[in-house]
């Protein structure tokens, strides 16, 4: 395995052409992520159905369990031995912070809930930030052997295969998918209003309980939308990135352009974007 050091002499040694450069570092950035999501996926498939120690956080049902550690170790584990400088921000750790312009946010496990359940719709997910871009994003579901990978101006994959968004235009014949607060937002048009005002018109809205397979399944073209009130940036930090780059459009509940560091996210394949916003906003009669 190449060391720290030695990358940044092999590093160094490419200066005179920053494309080259450039491609270069993305691919070491790329192999690292991706032998970091594989660590946190073995992890899993250790537990699942086993027997581990549960615990919760704040808000009934919002647990973190021995699996979640235990991944979130191993995913560490990789990065610190390729990028012992760089950032990292975590679920369960919080941010371990340093002057690097790369950050790396880590999901160790998301959809802890499903995992303690034995219900098999949960993942791990990480994306890597530069000076303030998500310029890649990887999530994996190994017990659907399902790895979702995008890197900016690339394009999005699922083992390796371009996916790209639906083509549905309408709202009222889309399916949809949504994920409610542990703790709930008591605010006017909250999640369970916006929630009766789509199902009372007859839209399919599903809930799986992984915010990182919801984005995923909209840029597979599965679901033709995603929102959510209350989400974290370990939450959608890879998933937003892989939506926008098979062609959908991610934005707030305004519309306006999308940060992970803030809490509502509307996901969509960019067709039925706007009229979903309506709808989330009871702009619609």
């Amino acid at each position: 395995m190449r060391t720290a050091n030695s990358a940044f002499i092999r590093v160094h040694e490419l200066e005179n052409s920053s494309s080259v450069l450039s491609d270069y570092i993305c691919g070491m950035l790329k192999s690292t992520l991706i032998r970091a999501v594989e660590a946190g996926g073995r992890v899993m498939q250790e537990f699942f159905n086993g027997s581990f120690k549960i615990s919760n956080k704040e808000g009934v049902n919002n647990l973190v369990t021995e699996a979640d550690h235990a991944s979130e170790k191993a995913i560490f584990e990789v990065i610190k031995n390729d990028y012992p400088d760089h950032f990292i921000l975590s679920e369960e750790a919080g941010a371990i912070e340093s002057q690097s312009s790369y950050k790396w946010i880590v999901d160790p496990i998301d959809g802890t809930v499903n995992f303690a359940n034995g219900i098999p719709l949960c993942c791990v997910s990480i994306g890597i930030e530069q000076e303030g871009e998500m310029i890649m994003g990887a999530v994996f579901n190994p017990f659907l052997n399902e790895f979702y990978f995008a890197q900016r101006g690339f394009g999005s994959t699922l083992n390796d295969n371009i996916i790209t968004v639906s083509e549905k235009t309408d709202v009222l014949q889309s399916c949809l998918v949504t994920g409610f607060p542990y703790t709930y937002i008591n605010e006017p048009n909250g999640p369970l209003e916006v929630f009766a005002r789509l199902i009372r018109k007859g839209v399919p809205v599903r809930r799986l309980g992984s915010a990182a397979m919801d984005l995923c399944w909209v840029a597979a073209g599965r679901f033709d939308g995603f929102y959510e009130h209350k989400l974290n940036a370990w939450d959608s930090a890879a998933g937003f990135l892989i939506v926008e780059e098979a062609g959908g459009k991610v934005t707030d509940f305004n519309g306006k352009n999308y940060s992970p560091y803030q809490p509502k996210i509307v996901a969509t394949n960019g067709r039925i974007h706007k009229d979903l916003i309506r709808w989330i906003n009871d702009e619609v009669s």
